[in-house]
């Protein structure tokens, strides 16, 4: 399997991830709470481990820099993947969400959808290269299984 397969296929499932936990939120009616869209983070670090892991295994990927870069791609896919799920959301499904963010502690007043999607770009993006760095952080030791024929 090439790289770009495992970058989308563990993409898409941050993204799946994402978009199932913000339904389960938005149906027990705890999408106001702000603070339990932290937990997106576990998605975001369990797809890139995943991604890392599969190029090493699958790929017998042994270098840090094209593990490091599938991990960041990995998590800049989904981020953009989320940012067009959100853009699809508030602009189609449920304008009133735009009230919700600006009622959290968290973004503030007078948002507009521009401003949320240039926040959560620079955010995703930070995110991406901090989990991919620690992530790295763990498998820069590891050695590839070698298979016994």
């Amino acid at each position: 399997m090439n790289s770009q397969k495992i970058i989308l296929k563990n993409a898409l499932i941050i993204y799946a991830g994402i978009v199932i936990y913000f339904l389960i939120t938005k149906i027990l009616g705890l999408d106001e709470v702000s603070e339990l869209r932290f937990l997106n983070f576990v998605f975001v670090l369990w797809g890139v481990n995943n991604a890392i892991k599969t190029n090493m295994d699958v790929n017998k990927e042994n270098l840090y820099i094209n593990n490091f870069s599938v991990g960041i791609a990995t998590s800049i896919f989904s981020v953009a993947f989320t940012i067009l799920g959100l853009i699809i959301y508030v602009g189609f499904i449920e304008p009133s969400f735009m009230s919700v963010l600006e009622n959290s502690s968290f973004w503030g007043k007078d948002l507009n959808l521009i401003m949320v999607i240039f926040a959560l770009a620079i955010e995703g993006i930070a995110s991406s290269v901090i989990c991919s760095f620690v992530l790295m952080q763990y498998y820069k030791n590891y050695s590839i299984p070698e298979v016994i024929l």
